[in-house]
């Protein structure tokens, strides 16, 4: 699919972040966007963008709320799109959503582990099966899934447990793979796409945390002082003498530095992306940092947990492992 204007593309997770550029990206290519999000607010702000920038006579783009971990919100998404965009065919399908946090088997509680491998696991899962028919109805058309750096590498860092977004990740990349295959034999007019960025500058750090406790304020309630205060501890950092305002501020530098100093901005990692797709590759590693990763885990995949491999990877790809 070399040309998008004129095409019909859904974006989950739409409000910010590489979504939002997504849809900006595409409508100021001519092509129709219905998107999804938890946050009204935050899309509300994506469609001003876009209308900033100059929407082309033919394109529109739509807000709707869904959660994609709930088939029920997704199908709903699903037929309000197909209404407001007139159309029973899809174009592009982007299964972009993701939320991070809660990566312990061990010390965090179930549901919480849970919310985040259904976000990002079932919303890509949920997005195919919900969005296949229209997919299908099309005369070419695009699947492109989210994965990530931690679906090729588990980790982030000796003393950060991952496990939820990790096994999310790594199910995307599985599931995508698989696909190509899947679809050349029984719906050939569908094409594949894995999306493994590495650091991109996006507010997952602080939206991450707003999906999980519904609040969409910054203000940390006295259970999440608790769970800040005790993932201080496992880093091997005394928190008990610290006052609540310094655990805030923790947090707060934390989201900040996720979103400013990414060595890749969401703006750059959507032109990737949109790039990927118009040269039909497979597989889209976006980052520098992401292709030295993967460089580097192949190479030498037995090492890839040890401490040796965590000091390497900090040095060549400027990251901030947790420790």
């Amino acid at each position: 699919m070399k040309d998008f204007a004129g095409r019909f593309a859904v974006v989950t997770g739409g409000g910010t972040g590489m979504g939002r550029e997504l849809a900006r990206q595409l409508i100021a290519e001519g092509c129709s966007v219905a998107m999804c999000d938890v946050s009204a607010k935050n899309m509300a702000e994506t469609i001003a963008l876009c209308e900033a920038d100059g929407v082309p006579q033919g394109a529109r783009v739509t807000a709707h709320i869904a959660d994609v971990s709930d088939e029920s919100q997704l199908i709903r998404f699903r037929e309000e799109a197909k209404a407001q965009h007139d159309s029973d065919r899809l174009h592009l399908l982007f299964n972009n959503a993701g939320i991070g946090g809660n990566g312990s088997m061990v010390e965090d509680r179930r549901e919480d582990w849970e919310k985040t491998f259904n976000v990002c696991w079932g919303g890509v899962y949920l997005g195919v099966r919900t969005f296949l028919p229209m997919l299908q109805a099309a005369d070419e058309a695009h699947i492109v899934n989210t994965s990530s750096v931690n679906g090729f590498w588990a980790s982030l860092g000796p003393n950060v447990s991952h496990t939820a977004y990790a096994a999310a990740k790594f199910a995307v990349k599985g599931f995508s793979e698989a696909l190509i295959t899947d679809l050349a034999r029984t719906a050939p007019n569908i094409k594949v796409s894995v999306v493994m960025p590495g650091h991109i500058g996006t507010s997952i750090v602080a939206n991450s945390r707003k999906v999980r406790t519904g609040h969409d304020d910054d203000v940390l309630s006295a259970e999440e002082l608790a769970q800040a205060r005790a993932q201080v501890a496992r880093m091997g950092l005394d928190a008990s003498q610290l006052p609540d305002a310094a655990l805030q501020a923790m947090v707060d530098e934390q989201a900040r530095r996720f979103l400013e100093d990414a060595p890749t901005t969401a703006a750059e990692a959507a032109t990737i992306i949109l790039d990927g797709v118009k040269a039909d590759r497979w597989r889209i590693l976006v980052g520098e940092d992401a292709i030295k990763l993967d460089a580097m885990v192949r190479a030498d995949p037995e090492a890839a947990y040890t401490p040796e491999f965590f000091e390497r990877m900090g040095d060549e790809l400027g990251w901030r492992l947790g420790r």
